[in-house]
């Protein structure tokens, strides 16, 4: 194979799609140009698999998927999944307490879907930080009366539990709650939300469990990202690319920072080395 990379991991929000939530001509053609050179190209996202763009599992040679920042690791081609690891119940009970003390939206994800309470979903606008992100919520939930009553009916631990924050103050005090807890890790990716997985999930130790089950070395995995919940993967890629609008903590975790999302930061580094190849 001409490429020394054997897979490809990366960010959706901030970081393939721009600011709008699409993905670019451009950038889709280097996906596909990956993929044509035998490289395994990953979505790896906090968002649930319900919540990623068709457009992105439509790339030609798309066939896994990283979500819930690697609580759920999937087979898209063959409907399967090959990796789960869900907060239990009683510990969502706990963290859900600390988000109902503030001004929250409130998430939970549950085998690949996001759900969302009627009350929330009203005021997504007020909350939300773009218009975009805000329609990314309204179009791609599953819409229940109560989080806390849907979490304790659902036969299983969630993938992931979240919350959007009204006020940054608020957002810190229950961030240092949160890191309090054990058997959970805490991440971000938005200015104003907090994620909660279980303990051991991250999206670092997710990508290197794909690359363990598809027979790749870490030293041939590459990948992109912006956000803090992408510094895990980062560090952990044989190579980490920062995109140009990422957080300077992302930046200093990185080998190599490119061009921002509006500016197809991603392509751009597909394309030089394929070139070089």
């Amino acid at each position: 194979m001409k490429m020394e990379y054997k897979l490809l991991g990366f960010d959706l929000d901030g970081t393939i799609l721009t600011g709008q939530k699409k993905l670019t001509a451009r950038t889709k053609k280097a996906l596909e140009d990956a993929v044509a050179q035998g490289v395994i190209v990953l979505p790896a996202t906090g968002r649930p698999f319900s919540g990623i763009p068709e457009e992105i599992m439509e790339v030609r040679g798309i066939r896994y998927a990283l979500t819930s920042n690697g609580a759920r690791i999937v087979d898209a081609q063959e409907g399967s999944v090959l990796y789960e690891r869900p907060v239990p119940k009683e510990i969502t009970e706990k963290i859900l307490d600390i988000y109902d003390k503030y001004d929250t939206l409130q998430e939970i994800y549950f085998q690949g879907v996001g759900y969302i309470s009627e009350y929330d979903l009203k005021r997504v606008d007020q909350i939300m930080e773009s218009p975009a992100m805000a329609e990314y919520i309204r179009s791609t939930r599953k819409v229940v009366k109560s989080i806390r009553e849907t979490a304790r009916q659902l036969p299983g631990g969630v993938d992931k539990v979240h919350a959007i924050f009204a006020d940054q103050k608020e957002k810190m005090c229950a961030l240092r709650e949160l890191e309090q807890m054990k058997q959970v890790t805490v991440t971000r990716a938005l200015s104003n939300n907090i994620e909660v997985n279980a303990d051991g999930v991250d999206k670092g130790k997710g990508m290197l469990k794909v690359a363990e089950l598809l027979g790749i070395r870490r030293e041939e995995i590459i990948v992109f990202g912006d956000g803090w919940n992408d510094i895990s993967m980062i560090r952990e890629a044989g190579c980490g690319v920062a995109m140009g609008n990422a957080q300077e903590a992302v930046k200093e975790a990185a080998d190599l920072v490119t061009d921002s999302n509006e500016e197809d930061g991603v392509a751009k580094v597909i394309e030089k080395i394929l070139q070089k190849d």
